[in-house]
């Protein structure tokens, strides 16, 4: 097990499958694994050939049950600080992907493991998946973005209710309040993500990657300037050559092959 590397990261057709590979301890974040993420997402913001990212996790158990308390329990204060800005940062790597991005989660998927997921554009859920964020539980705050990310995402009301009870969510509640996309069985979570993520890497990459900033960027903005944020990421797409191919296949009436640029 010591041997194994904490994150898997798999590419094909256009699609990115991250997997949290530390199954013995339901995918806890150590300082190593936080590390590992962070990297990864770097080196895929990069990457022209990834046009998708799934987050996903080892084993039947758990997507992600949060940071690895047992690590943390011998740590210093200093080092017990480095630990979650360490998980906090690779949060961020992850809510920062240029390309939309898909948590698919079985079983738990607990306050590190939630702001994981909440963190991601889509999330897929077993009908297993149990989400929460009971950090007020032992005293510690939800330190990966629960705070920020979940009143827009479920509503100010929701996100009080989880964030004081701190309270476990099954998969139905969890689709109710919007804190999920779609409920599955759980053996088909990950081929659900991957039949979302393949339709989505069809579209224009740049396209794409022009919404989801679009999106972010115009989020709170009062109307008129939330229109010229969206307007300015439209006109970029005007001069493209996947813009022109676009019309071209629609004229001929054929697939369009985008090519990002």
């Amino acid at each position: 097990m010591a041997d194994q590397p904490t994150l898997l990261l798999d590419v094909a057709d256009g699609v990115a499958t991250v997997t949290l590979n530390r199954p013995q301890a339901l995918n806890a974040i150590n300082h190593a694994l936080a590390a590992a993420l962070s990297a990864v997402c770097r080196e895929l913001r990069e990457r022209d050939d990834v046009r998708v990212v799934i987050l996903t996790g080892a084993g039947e158990r758990a997507f992600c049950a949060g940071a690895d308390l047992r690590e943390r329990g011998g740590m210093t204060a200093e080092a017990r600080n480095a630990h979650r800005a360490a998980i906090e940062a690779a949060a961020e790597e992850l809510a920062n992907l240029p390309m939309p991005t898909i948590a698919a989660v079985r079983g738990y998927a607990l306050a590190g493991g939630t702001e994981l997921a909440i963190a991601c554009d889509l999330r897929v859920a077993g009908t297993d998946a149990i989400f929460g964020v009971p950090e007020v539980k032992i005293g510690i705050f939800p330190g990966a973005g629960g705070v920020l990310r979940l009143p827009p995402l479920i509503g100010l009301g929701n996100a009080r209710d989880l964030l004081f009870t701190g309270r476990q969510v099954l998969a139905d509640e969890a689709a109710n309040i919007g804190l999920v996309t779609r409920v599955v069985d759980p053996d088909e979570v990950l081929p659900v993500s991957r039949e979302i993520a393949s339709q989505i890497a069809a579209n224009a990459p740049l396209a794409l990657r022009a919404v989801k900033d679009a999106l972010r960027v115009s989020s709170g903005l009062p109307a008129a300037q939330a229109r010229d944020e969206v307007n300015l990421r439209r006109i970029a797409l005007d001069d493209t050559a996947d813009y022109d191919e676009g019309l071209r296949a629609f004229a001929e009436k054929r697939a369009p092959q985008f090519t990002g640029r």
